[in-house]
């Protein structure tokens, strides 16, 4: 089950690899259409990522983390 976790994980690192990539394309394209404040959605394209993060994390630890840090 340890490789499945693995196999789980890399893929999340993957997504959480593709959310800050289009955050920093929306990053860009609000800078070149002459804004000065961040995208709408760059806070939410943050969380996702860190949530995604956060589950691969858990599933690598092995879920050793304790109860009131999972939420």
């Amino acid at each position: 089950m340890a490789g499945e976790f693995e196999q789980i994980a890399t893929r999340l690192h993957e997504i959480a690899e593709e959310l800050a990539e289009l955050s920093i394309v929306r990053l860009r394209d609000a800078i070149d259409a002459g804004g000065d404040e961040l995208p709408v959605d760059d806070k939410l394209l943050g969380r996702a990522r860190r949530s995604v993060l956060k589950a691969a994390n858990l599933l690598e630890s092995g879920g050793s983390g304790s109860a009131a840090t999972d939420w």
